[in-house]
């Protein structure tokens, strides 16, 4: 069994090339520069893990796993420029550092290239893999219209939010995990129990990102300090505030979610602080992670095998970017 940073090595080894043409550079270059800023890459090393609680991982899986990476990347470089962000990964966005409109076809030809490595695989499992990718990346893709539709409103009520995070972050987790153990032939109950896990560990992982973008440090995460914040993003946090606060602090969130004055994100932490958001926050992680474990703990795969996916998610909750 691998660990997750021997696949993550192995991973790169065979992905970090160009996985486009040379001509015209206008378009496949921003892809490349987007690609070589690197990232954490959990979702295709979810998909090979997966694999490997079944036996050897398999050539398909690697092809998968590629197919993967590329469409979280092309949600990235089309999310960049929906959220008008300067930054990813502490460099430029592709609509920055090239332009709006070459970062939208090189997302395009990104989530291209991702269906043909699919289209590569085992002829007997195509349908299967194509099937969950595609409604996946359906799911994705409402999540984020809500997510922005969310923007507009001042009535998300928690339970919405739980289901755009659902769609927007957990399922491509869950379904990079069913989609390595289908590659592996596990059986319907060990993958129901895997997508089950994957939806766990992306709300986890989703809190953290909230987390993070509110009370992280910057330069280890790699994004604009109180960027969901200065984006009137609801959040986690946000929400947990205008649930628990009192009367006068609802009143100043209001005021200040109206504007954008230069002390706007330190006085919203303040409130969370005052609220102890930052507190519930982390504890709710922690029930998200304490399901997602308990899912791999009922899977019928011995113990070994899941030793690698148990650490993973463990490590998720402690993640500093």
């Amino acid at each position: 069994m691998h660990t997750f940073e021997e696949l993550s090595a192995l991973f790169s080894e065979k992905f970090d090339k160009s996985h486009f043409p040379d001509t015209p550079r206008t378009l496949y270059e921003p892809n490349d520069y987007f690609l070589s800023l690197g990232g954490k890459r959990l979702r295709p090393i979810l998909c090979l893990m997966a694999n490997e609680l079944f036996g050897k991982i398999s050539s398909d899986a690697w092809q998968v796993a590629a197919a993967i990476e590329l469409f979280h990347n092309f949600t990235l470089i089309h999310d960049d420029i929906m959220d008008k962000a300067p930054l990813r990964r502490g460099k430029p966005t592709v609509h920055t550092k090239y332009n709006e409109s070459t970062a939208l076809l090189a997302g395009d030809v990104m989530l291209i290239r991702a269906y043909q490595y699919i289209g590569t695989i085992d002829v007997t499992l195509i349908q299967r893999i194509l099937h969950l990718f595609s409604h996946t990346a359906a799911e994705v893709c409402e999540g984020q219209q809500l997510d922005m539709d969310f923007e507009q409103r001042a009535d998300v009520t928690f339970d919405e939010y739980l289901t755009m995070i659902t769609q927007k972050t957990s399922v491509l987790l869950a379904a990079s995990l069913q989609l390595g153990g289908i590659l592996g032939g596990g059986s319907l109950g060990n993958l129901d129990l895997l997508y089950q896990a994957g939806k766990k560990i992306g709300l986890a992982f989703q809190m953290q990102d909230d987390y993070l973008d509110a009370f992280g440090n910057p330069e280890k995460f790699g994004k604009q300090a109180g960027g969901d914040i200065l984006a009137n993003k609801k959040t986690f946090l946000l929400l947990r505030a205008l649930e628990t606060a009192t009367r006068g602090q609802k009143e100043e969130l209001d005021h200040l979610l109206r504007g954008n004055e230069p002390e706007k994100v330190n006085k919203v932490l303040k409130i969370y602080r005052d609220c102890k958001v930052d507190e519930w926050a982390l504890e709710l992680k922690s029930r998200f992670l304490s399901e997602a474990l308990q899912h791999f703990d009922d899977m019928a795969v011995v113990s070994k095998r899941k030793a690698p996916l148990i650490e993973l998610a463990q490590q998720l909750v402690k993640r500093e970017h």
